[in-house]
Formats: structure tokens, C-alpha cells, sequence
């Protein structure tokens, strides 16, 4: 079994960023050491990047997320970027999205430890949840596939006018344009690469944004979330 590790001190920045929740950012970042490499969530060589890598990489998102929205994270794993988004805006109602048991686990958990009352965790994929979700006004993930795989996942899952906020790396730029004729038959109508996090990670965070118009998914799936919410169980009023 892999051991657990401990946690780093925090940088100064970690203080800014998280503010009253510190101690909760402590304490997450403590389990991900923890029981998070014990569970296999993330790998041992992780720990000592924890802070500048996974939590305040991630925490920075919240620069471009919209105020009082529905988010989804996709695949969101051990809670990356959920947990640090959940953290830092309280105003943000989020939906934790992931398929394997022993990660919903560790996430319910978590979201309990912490406190996070505008938190659920949901168990399946997103193209199992199509139709039993309420749309969302962004969908986020990080380093889960490429993107035009990303955006066959999470587009579908926006309500119209939504976008994602994908968390990537130095090949942004090249995946987009090797995404952009998938992006358009998905009912994609803008995108672009943003930085974020001057100051306090470095290098800063490559987040590609993805905008959808009316249609979310194009044409195919207006018939499956159709299809889906005929399915589903009609409410007695």
C-alpha cells in the first residue's frame, strides 16, 4: 500500500486566495495527502506540489466563473477543481460529477468534512446524466481528455448560452485549433484561451473557455436530453 505524506506549508499566497476557508483548504489538501494517496486519488510525487500545482491552480478559476451560477465538474476525481472552486465562492451552487465509487466516496466525505452545504457529489458520467441533471450554466474539468473529447462530454450538459471552463496546459492553443470543426458541430459559437492567477501561481492558470448558443450540443443531442427526459419519471404536481 502507498503510504501517505504530509502536507507542505502553505505559500502566503493560499491565504489570499482561500480567505476565511483557509483551514478548510488546509484540511482538504491534508486528506489529499493523506487518505487521498493511500486511495490511489493522486500519486505520492504530487504531494509537495499540492499547493501551487492542484489547489491554488485550480482555486483560481473562480477569476473568470460568472457570480450565483449551477456548475458542473467533470470527472472531477479527488475534487480537482471542484473542492478549491467550492472553497473560494460560496455564491456558486456545484455539482461534483464522477463514475467510480471509491472517488464519490472520498468526495462526500470530503464535501461533509468541510462543510460544503452548496456542494453534491453525483455518481455516473455525463452521458449517463444527460436529461436527469439541470442544465448548468458552466461545466469545468481538468487534464480528464482531449478537448474535443471534453466537449462531447460537458457542452451537452449547459443550459443555452452556458460555457466550460477547461483547465489546461502549454498545448491549449494547439488542441483548440485541432478541436474547432468538433466545437462547432457541438453548438459552440466562441472560444478562447485565458490566464489566470498572476500573482499567485506560476506560471499563471491556461483555462480555455468554450461558449455555446442555443443549442447546446448541436441537433444530436437535443433529441438524446428529448429522449432522456421522456424516460425519466414524470413529477406529480
Amino acid at each position: 500500500m502507498t503510504e501517505a505524506a504530509e502536507l507542505p506549508p502553505a505559500p502566503p499566497e493560499a491565504r489570499d486566495v482561500f480567505g476565511d476557508r483557509f483551514p478548510e483548504a488546509v484540511r482538504y489538501g491534508e486528506l489529499l495527502a493523506d487518505v487521498g494517496v493511500t486511495r490511489g486519488l493522486i500519486g505520492p510525487r504530487e504531494v509537495p506540489r499540492l499547493w501551487e500545482r492542484h489547489l491554488l491552480n485550480c482555486a483560481v478559476l473562480s477569476e473568470v466563473v460568472p457570480e450565483d451560477v449551477t456548475v458542473c465538474d467533470v470527472g472531477s476525481g479527488a475534487g480537482l477543481p471542484g473542492i478549491p472552486l467550492a472553497l473560494t465562492r460560496p455564491d456558486l451552487r456545484i455539482t461534483l460529477l464522477e463514475p467510480l465509487l471509491r472517488r464519490t466516496n472520498f468526495l462526500r466525505e470530503v464535501v461533509e468534512l468541510l462543510g460544503l452545504e452548496h456542494v453534491t457529489v453525483v455518481r455516473g458520467r455525463a452521458e449517463e446524466v444527460l436529461g436527469k441533471l439541470t442544465p448548468m450554466h458552466v461545466v469545468t474539468a481538468r487534464a480528464v481528455a482531449p478537448l474535443d473529447r471534453l466537449a462531447g462530454w460537458g457542452v451537452p450538459l449547459l443550459r443555452p448560452y452556458g460555457e466550460m471552463l477547461l483547465l489546461k496546459g502549454d498545448t491549449a492553443e494547439e488542441e483548440l485549433k485541432q478541436a474547432r470543426a468538433a466545437l462547432g458541430k457541438l453548438g459552440v459559437v466562441g472560444t478562447s484561451v485565458l490566464h489566470v492567477g498572476e500573482g499567485v501561481v506560476d506560471p499563471p492558470s491556461t483555462v480555455v473557455r468554450v461558449e455555446v448558443g442555443e443549442s447546446p450540443g448541436g441537433v444530436r443531442f437535443a433529441a438524446k436530453r428529448a429522449k432522456a427526459a421522456r424516460r425519466s419519471p414524470r413529477r406529480r404536481p
